[in-house]
């Protein structure tokens, strides 16, 4: 249908009304035209004119996609079809902010480092109809509320905020009731007061309100849960095969509650015969209920330093379906039979009944593998078991190193907080054998159902790592070559180039700066429908079966393969997920992005938090990043700063980012990515949660690297001061914020009367 809407339209040559188009087709079929035409609106395939007729894009000149806003006022057009972004200067965004979906007319003009620029037309849907900000009081009967997104650069205006507990410095939410258009103000009214700026717990609680994440649960989903959190029945067990005198055991980190997977091995002659017991949620939780509805609408749990928004309520993640000690559980098992070379000669499925020996902790089982005589003794049932698994992990991973499987070895940050919610330390979390060890095991298992799905040509909730873009890939292969590492072909790159490359450049002076640009030249990883291997795996076949009380991809997969094991899964049923799985992988997807978002955003405000006691002190970083407007350092703990490029010594520097790095104009010192710098700590700005900080030359400077004369460095940061992440520009110079409020206070004022 939306094809022979395309050519009624282009047939057409012109734009035209909606009834006009309609007509155009047989009375049963102009309901589903309708249909059609609204997915297209939605979707950036059609546009209404002014006069609200119908056209193709193609035919107006204009291009589709969303905006990437920015502090200081100015934004980027992301085409949705793909290609490079277009630079909109702040006068051209006609009301658009970040997140909006428009339609764009490419101008003659070259912007921001050498883009082309864009013009809004048309704002085709807004992404915002509410933000988080806090609230300043202004003069008279005028407050304002400063979005807590940065890349919102426009206050929001209030008039008459009448709410008798709101205070100055207040978190709130805000509604929209008018967007600016660079002639109005945008306006909005208090729909809820968060909490106290410098009240516990309200940091998160905003994030969490900014990110429009679901907190709590509908009634409906409390009440079912509660009636499904109940002991296990000896009707449920009894169809089920009988796993419960089996050695099982869950291995998590010591924090944990919801414990959704457990693993078991014995011996099979000379192979191994490896079990992933997963939770068996798709039991409890059926399709189109309550407790499904509320899982789908998150998508995943989220883990913040402070709290876990779930997916499920407690009485389903850490009661019915957590696999608990010693409490006999339903569980969906995956039996692989390895060989020695690591190779899954036979796998099957079932649904079963497991009791877990033991809830071990990835510390004692580390410190097992170390030799602790008190642990050996008081698990020592499973010692032989645990050190036949370590055995089997080493096999597989080698085995998944040889065919080609990328790993980065990226650091992830353990945040200590007090108990007021006040972060007290960081530093990168270890990853010993243990963790390793069940992460090898889930692997295998997500990669046999996957291949188990794909054989029987199904559609399935698989996950997609596609292969990096040629382009990205030719940007990224000069720049390698500067560093003595290059592709020798980068239309065919397959996933052992990457691998055998990071383990050249291991131990060597740029062996971060290669790990850093070989990572950002790939994609992200995403769910589908389509079964198109995973990329940095160097897998074929990969899915999410292991975590469904986290994750719905995951608890789709069981719903389909418990369909496929009772053989009803049908030609009906298939062409049915056909038709869904693609939506709803894409909306799975959306919701990953959205808690990744979360979770990074408070993670990047606790550090912030924890450097304000690091202000003055000196600390040694690599570079991991450069940008127009500075150098990114990130420390040893994770903890990432910014150094402005106007604090930098020397005689001006000009930004290279094709290459990374950022050179004297002169001949002076460059500062390349993955080069060891020693950074003073000057400030920490709060409302961004960015560390400010300032290079500390070396003592002894060769001739020429800092030019004739130096700049003095910036004054550090006050403490919680917002500030603009970008130099001003000379040709376009926006109002401040101050000045805004005042110019839009007295426009207001002025309509209103006063």
């Amino acid at each position: 249908m939306e094809m022979r809407i395309r050519e009624a339209l282009r047939d057409a040559g012109c734009p035209i009304e909606q009834e006009t188009l309609f007509t155009m087709f047989d009375e049963t079929e102009q309901e589903e035209a309708m249909t059609s035409v609204g997915k297209m609106l939605a979707g950036g395939k059609l546009l209404l004119t002014r006069k609200r007729k119908l056209a193709l894009p193609e035919q107006s000149g204009l291009r589709y996609g969303r905006i990437q806003g920015n502090a200081r006022g100015f934004g980027f057009f992301i085409p949705q079809e793909g290609g490079s972004d277009l630079y909109i200067p702040a006068a051209d965004l006609r009301g658009a902010m970040h997140g909006d979906k428009v339609w764009v007319r490419e101008t003659p003009r070259i912007g921001r480092n050498g883009a082309p620029e864009a013009e809004v037309v048309l704002i085709a849907e807004r992404a915002l109809t509410r933000l988080v900000g806090t609230y300043e009081r202004g003069e008279d009967e005028f407050g304002y509320v400063i979005p807590d997104d940065a890349r919102i650069a426009e206050d929001v205006l209030l008039f008459r905020p009448t709410e008798k507990k709101l205070r100055h410095g207040d978190k709130v939410v805000v509604r929209i009731t008018q967007h600016g258009d660079g002639r109005r103000p945008m306006m909005g009214e208090i729909e809820e007061i968060i909490g106290g700026r410098n009240e516990a717990g309200t940091d998160i609680l905003s994030i969490i309100k900014r990110l429009d994440l679901p907190v709590d649960f509908s009634k409906a989903a409390l009440r079912y849960a509660k009636q499904l959190n109940k002991p296990l029945s000896p009707e449920a067990a009894a169809s089920r095969e009988d796993l419960r005198s089996m050695q099982i055991i869950t291995v998590d980190g010591a924090d944990a509650k919801d414990l959704d997977d457990a693993v078991s091995l014995t011996k099979n002659g000379e192979n191994r015969l490896l079990g992933v017991h997963i939770a068996d949620v798709s039991h409890y939780v059926k399709t189109g209920t309550a407790l499904d509805t509320e899982a789908y609408k998150r998508g995943t749990s989220v883990y913040f330093p402070d709290r876990v928004l779930p997916m499920f309520p407690p009485d389903i993640s850490n009661g019915v379906c957590s696999l608990t000690e010693g409490t006999e559980k339903l569980t969906l098992s995956c039996f692989m039979e390895i060989d020695e070379s690591g190779s899954i000669l036979s796998h099957r499925f079932a649904e079963s009944v497991i009791k877990t020996a033991h809830r071990m902790t990835y510390d004692d089982v580390n410190a097992i593998f170390d030799g602790d005589t008190a642990l050996c003794k008081r698990y020592e049932d499973v010692v032989p078991m645990l050190c036949e698994m370590r055995e089997l992990m080493e096999i597989l991973h080698a085995k998944r190193v040889k065919r080609g499987a990328i790993d980065f070895e990226l650091p992830e940050a353990k945040i200590t907080l007090d108990e007021k919610g006040k972060a007290v330390d960081v530093m990168a979390a270890e990853r010993g054998s243990a963790e390793r060890m069940i992460e090898e095991f889930m692997l295998a298992a997500n990669e046999t159902v996957a291949k188990h799905a794909d054989d029987l040509g199904l559609s399935f909730a698989y996950r997609i790592h596609e292969k990096p873009d040629e382009t990205k890939l030719e940007d990224l292969n000069a720049f390698l070559h500067t560093l003595g590492y290059g592709l020798k072909n980068t239309g065919r790159v397959r996933p052992i180039v990457f691998q055998r490359m990071l383990e050249k450049a291991k131990g060597t002076p740029e062996e971060s700066v290669v790990s850093r640009v070989v990572l950002r030249s790939m994609k992200k990883a995403r769910y589908a429908a389509d079964c198109v291997g995973h990329f940095g795996l160097a897998a074929e076949h990969y899915c999410h079966f292991t975590s469904p009380i986290r994750r719905y991809p995951d608890l789709v997969a069981h719903r389909m393969l418990k369909e496929i094991m009772h053989g009803k899964m049908t030609k009906k049923r298939a062409d049915r997920y056909d038709a869904d799985l693609p939506d709803m992988m894409q909306h799975c997807s959306d919701r990953e992005l959205a808690a990744m978002e979360a979770e990074r955003a408070a993670d990047d405000l606790k550090k912030a938090e924890y450097m304000l006691s690091r202000i003055g002190a000196v600390e040694e970083g690599i570079i991991s990043g450069v940008t127009q407007f500075g150098l990114f350092v990130e420390f040893p703990n994770t903890v990432e700063g910014m150094v402005r490029i106007a604090s930098i010594p020397g005689d001006g520097f000009v930004i290279d980012q094709k290459n990374y790095r950022l050179s004297g104009k002169n001949g002076g010192r460059t500062y390349r990515l993955g080069d060891s710098v020693k950074v003073r700590v000057t400030g920490v700005d709060m409302a961004n949660a960015r560390v400010e900080l300032e290079l500390i030359p070396e003592k002894q400077e060769k001739p020429g690297k800092t030019g004739k004369s130096e700049r003095k460095s910036a004054k550090p940061s006050s403490v919680g001061k917002k500030s603009a992440p970008y130099p001003k520009r000379k040709k376009e110079k926006p109002a401040g914020r101050k000045e805004r409020r005042t110019n839009r206070a007295g426009k207001v004022a002025k309509r209103k009367g006063k």
